[in-house]
């Protein structure tokens, strides 16, 4: 009878053992796949180069020989040209060309078209390079009978101009990815800027007028900064928010993006149609899609806003004003869209490069391209800054990091911080102890079971010889 209680506890060890092992490697895995993608981390075959490529080719053939460039799924920037003539010097270069009906003149006159019509709230367009379209959405609030009207519209510039719905509506996302409060609500800082002198957080328009008083929590005591500028609706939906003390500080533009962890940013550069996106936001923490339009406009219920980035990416209530990059370039802030996070939607952003150039401001941290020799380079935040979604690193040096690379922000140094990450479910240290713990308890319950076999042998023995 005991011996067949043994054999239930070794064997109970042995399964619980290998139960453990399965589970440890589940957890890296998960650890591993919840890491943003090496699209952050910079290499020879960037978007931004390929991106640079389609531009240059584009300005070289001009807007009536094309019609648009992006990045294909290899890598491989695309144009599209509207001649066999322009295709050959497209490939020439080795980039791969794309023959169409309508240049980018004839796309552009279709969206001045919609454009000059009545606005209708609930309505966005863009040019859609690849179909070489100009795609008109329509969310669930625009009635039966706008639809027909934008849809005659429509018909009457051309069959390149197409109708679609889309999901949800589209609204502005106010509230915010690391929170900013004020008296009307909750806003989202992007990216930290500096003209100098003073330095701001860079952040969506629609979040606040000028004059709007912002605090780093809820409770209204520790007083962030105020807005000084903004533009929404119109020709942008950018703002600025002069930090409480205008003081510059030493450190570097890091973006949070959850579990501690933030991205280094070095750069503020323009997207291009197919390249991989993040945004980061309080609600729906970290995501990732593909640019698939530029210069889009959008009819939200507060007014039209033009010049927006369209993308694929994720966003909810609550991600307003927080920050577009990838592989370490500020790309933009986060405007409005449709959609959220579980049945996915459309995004639109507020081109950093546009906001940065119309308010004289640069990224924090970085020097001005007319800077004089004397002039020191604009640092990012302070302490009270590292309550916005751009925050300073505690101990850490965010100069040692590769640009666009992952890295711990807060008190990485303390024996806290070490222990956070380890049990952190987003790291792959939980996953290793399990694993660890389960090889210490498979190996022991063999040595246990084989020191009992032997022992009982030599009892068995003993007993024929004795």
């Amino acid at each position: 009878m005991r011996h067949a209680r043994r054999r239930i506890v070794r064997r109970g060890a042995r399964f619980a053992a290998v139960g453990g092992l399965l589970l440890g490697g589940l957890m890296v895995t998960q650890a591993l796949a919840s890491e943003p993608s090496g699209a952050q981390t910079p290499d020879g075959t960037s978007a931004q180069s390929a991106a640079g490529t389609g531009s240059d080719l584009v300005s070289r053939l001009g807007t009536s020989r094309t019609a648009g460039s992006w990045v294909a799924s290899d890598g491989r920037p695309v144009v599209a040209v509207t001649d066999q003539a322009a295709a050959a010097r497209v490939t020439a270069t080795g980039a791969r060309a794309k023959v169409v009906r309508h240049s980018m003149d004839q796309l552009k006159s279709a969206t001045r078209s919609l454009g000059s019509g009545p606005k209708v709230a609930g309505t966005a367009w863009a040019v859609d390079y690849r179909t070489n379209e100009v795609v008109v959405q329509a969310d669930s609030t625009v009635s039966a009978s706008d639809w027909s009207r934008m849809t005659k519209l429509a018909h009457g510039i051309g069959d390149f101009v197409r109708m679609e719905r889309a999901q949800g509506r589209f609204t502005t996302r106010v509230n915010g990815a690391q929170p900013l409060f004020s008296v009307s609500g909750r806003c989202s800082a992007g990216f930290n800027v500096t003209n100098g002198q003073s330095e701001f957080i860079l952040t969506a328009g629609h979040c606040g007028p000028g004059g709007t008083l912002w605090f780093s929590d809820n409770t209204g005591r520790g007083r962030l900064g105020q807005t000084v500028t903004s533009e929404f609706p119109g020709s942008g939906d950018f703002s600025l928010i002069r930090y409480e003390s205008g003081q510059e500080t030493a450190g570097a533009n890091v973006v949070a993006i959850g579990g501690g962890r933030g991205v280094r940013i070095t750069a503020a550069g323009d997207p291009v149609v197919g390249e991989k996106v993040f945004r980061s936001g309080s609600t729906s923490g970290l995501h990732d899609g593909e640019v698939t339009a530029l210069d889009a406009t959008v009819n939200y219920p507060e007014g039209s806003v033009t010049g927006l980035i369209q993308t694929t990416v994720c966003a909810e209530p609550g991600d307003s004003g927080g920050p577009l990059f990838s592989e370490g370039i500020a790309l933009g802030v986060t405007s409005g869209g449709s959609g959220n996070c579980q049945a996915g939607g459309t995004t639109f952003f507020q081109p950093v490069t546009k906001a940065m150039s119309a308010l004289g401001v640069r990224l924090a941290g970085q020097a001005s391209a007319g800077a004089t020799a004397g002039a020191s380079a604009a640092p990012a935040p302070s302490t009270s800054a590292s309550q916005g979604a751009v925050i300073a690193p505690g101990s850490a040096a965010p100069g040692s990091a590769a640009p666009g690379a992952v890295q711990q922000v807060g008190a990485a140094g303390t024996s806290d911080g070490f222990l956070s990450r380890l049990t952190d479910p987003r790291n792959v240290g939980p996953g290793l102890l399990v694993i660890g713990g389960s090889l210490i308890a498979l190996v022991a319950t063999r040595y246990i079971r084989t020191e009992q076999e032997r022992n009982a042998y030599r009892r068995a023995y003993s007993g024929t010889w004795g």
